[in-house]
């Protein structure tokens, strides 16, 4: 696939916009998150009291006037934030009923997420899954990271067996001090494997955003005649009459999605739908504008 993953009307969509962490995150730079760490910086935490050698420019001298003690104030440490981008790139994500694969929604999502970080000045790190990590960036915040993202994303899709489940599990214990992990996939994993491993990240400290990167055909089954399904990731070739299986199949993919949002709400998990077919720009900046809204 092409490189060339950042579409300008989804930059433009989100171009206003932000990703602020909601939990506390830990960092080494000034910024925009805050920190569990009480530090100098900027929005007010508390009182303490005054102890030889403390710089004396944070004396509260109003306090001082009330109590005849010295007393500083202490501040919430404002610090950058780490964004894990973990995009799946296993087989079952080259489908694509339309011109967009769902790994190009993926991509293209991951990419527009990773232009609106760096923009904020905060960093970005990279995973590629397929039955474990196949491409791993650490993370940067220069801009120059943006195109080795792209660059690392285009090495995809591979022709493997197996979900994301895995790679989560095993990033979850590799990507050191807490931020936020942003995972694309179509999340055709065992349910309870793939809860298991967000789990490990949450557990991790991590806040998390699941985007379900779906096709539409996954979702409305519009066929109507006898068709032949090509097997992906290992299964094989079925011919079958759709109508005859429409209902039984759109009740097992309703099952498999509405446990994973179960499962993410349980988890404190922000889900997130997407579909190939839809405006991307418009549900990417849908989604932000909510989360900055809570």
């Amino acid at each position: 696939m092409s490189t060339n993953l950042l579409d300008p009307a989804v930059l433009a969509r989100i171009d206003r916009l932000e990703l602020e962490a909601r939990e506390f995150v830990e960092g080494y730079l000034a910024g925009k998150h805050r920190s569990p760490r009480h530090g100098f910086a900027v929005e007010f935490a508390q009182h303490r009291e005054y102890v030889p050698g403390d710089d004396i420019k944070h004396m509260d001298w109003k306090v001082y006037g009330r109590t005849d003690r010295y007393f500083l104030k202490q501040y919430e440490q404002e610090t950058n934030l780490v964004a894990w981008l973990l995009v799946d790139a296993s087989e079952s994500m080259a489908y694509a009923s339309g011109p967009r694969s769902k790994y190009d929604l993926a991509c293209t999502a991951a990419a527009a997420m990773a232009y609106l970080i760096l923009q904020q000045a905060d960093s970005v790190g990279v995973g590629l899954l397929a039955n474990g990590v196949r491409a791993f960036l650490r993370p940067s915040g220069q801009m120059s990271q943006l195109r080795e993202a792209c660059r690392a994303m285009a090495t995809g899709p591979f022709p493997d067996v197996g979900g994301i489940a895995r790679g989560v599990d095993e990033l979850a214990g590799r990507t050191g001090r807490r931020g936020v992990v942003l995972v694309f996939s179509d999340l055709l994993d065992d349910v309870p494997d793939l809860l298991a491993a967000l789990q490990h990240a949450r557990y991790q400290k991590h806040e998390v955003v699941l985007f379900h990167t779906l096709d539409g055909a996954e979702i409305d089954f519009p066929f109507r005649q006898t068709t032949l399904f090509k097997g992906l990731e290992g299964m094989p070739e079925v011919l079958t009459d759709p109508q005859g299986i429409r209902d039984t199949y759109l009740k097992a993919f309703a099952a498999h999605a509405e446990a994973i949002e179960a499962g993410c709400r349980r988890l404190e998990i922000d889900y997130v739908r997407f579909r190939a077919d839809a405006d991307l720009g418009h549900d990417l900046a849908a989604y932000l504008q909510k989360r900055h809204g809570r």
